[in-house]
């Protein structure tokens, strides 16, 4: 099952899904689904933008330990 941090480092961050979706340019309901896993393979500019706003790198984020 394809999973990522997102969810984890936005909550380390103190953000709600609102605030990471404004702040990363994209919307709400896309971040949301993002996040379940429901949906998958966003584009790398959305990659680095998601990345750039929780201070982390698209591997720590999509390709890392998602144990």
């Amino acid at each position: 099952m394809y999973k990522n941090r997102i969810r984890d480092y936005r909550k380390e961050k103190g953000m709600n899904l609102e605030e990471l979706a404004k702040k990363a340019g994209i919307s709400t309901g896309y971040l949301c689904h993002l996040e379940k896993g429901t949906r998958m393979n966003p584009s790398t500019k959305i990659m680095e933008s998601i990345a750039q706003t929780l201070g982390k790198t698209i591997t720590e984020i999509f390709f890392g330990d998602n144990s």
